[in-house]
């Protein structure tokens, strides 16, 4: 995929290193930041709509592993929900009036954080008790398989390796392999999960490179 014609380049057509010193150090922090933003944002809309939801993804692993040792925390740009699909229009009605912009494509809701954001600058809207996509191993959890981490809705951990297994997209395996390195997880829970995702586990306890 071609690289947009605003990123300076060299005269090899290559990539050109323009950013340094502060304004490098404020563009990468700023990423961060944004995405946190985009998760408090839509944890008070959804808290003070009265919706039920837990935190998911990239983000709940990310509470996880800092439970264990926050030097393994991995930067996510993923900010996911999970919802009851019956909450869904009283979803769109909170989040909208908080600004974001609900757009449904190629079968998966999401909430655009303003009116020029990319999907990348997006909240993604999981179902509970739905698989996400059709070859799904397993559905997602139920709400009732949340805990609280700082005041905040999130899987618990035996439901979050689950739906990280289920995935098991690379993202998935390296947010597996960090949960594991940091011992939130080991070879017994092997023993948890039906044969598929069972399969999947063993693999990286065996294979984790």
């Amino acid at each position: 995929m071609p690289l947009p014609p605003s990123i300076p380049r060299d005269a090899n057509g290559d990539v050109a290193f323009h950013l340094t010193g502060q304004a490098l150090w404020d563009r990468m922090n700023r990423a961060v930041e944004r995405i946190q933003q985009r998760l408090e944002r839509t944890v008070a809309t959804l808290t003070e709509a009265g919706i039920p939801f837990a935190i998911v993804g990239g983000m709940a692993v990310r509470a996880w592993v800092a439970q264990a040792d926050e030097a393994a925390v991995r930067t996510t740009r993923d900010v996911d929900i999970m919802i009851d699909r019956d909450d869904l229009p009283a979803v769109i009605e909170a989040m909208e009036a908080a600004g974001f912009r609900h757009r449904h494509v190629k079968s998966i809701d999401m909430f655009l954080d303003g009116p020029d954001a990319k999907a990348r600058d997006a909240v993604h809207i999981l179902f509970a008790g739905e698989p996400v996509r059709s070859d799904d191993p397993v559905p997602s959890p139920n709400l009732s398989e949340t805990t609280t981490i700082n005041g905040q809705p999130a899987v618990n951990l035996d439901a979050l390796v689950r739906m990280k297994l289920n995935a098991f997209r690379r993202k998935d395996q390296m947010h597996l392999i960090d949960m594991i390195d940091v011992e939130l997880i080991d070879r017994s829970w092997v023993d948890r999960y039906p044969p598929p995702l069972a399969r999947r586990l063993r693999e990286l306890f065996d294979n984790p490179e």
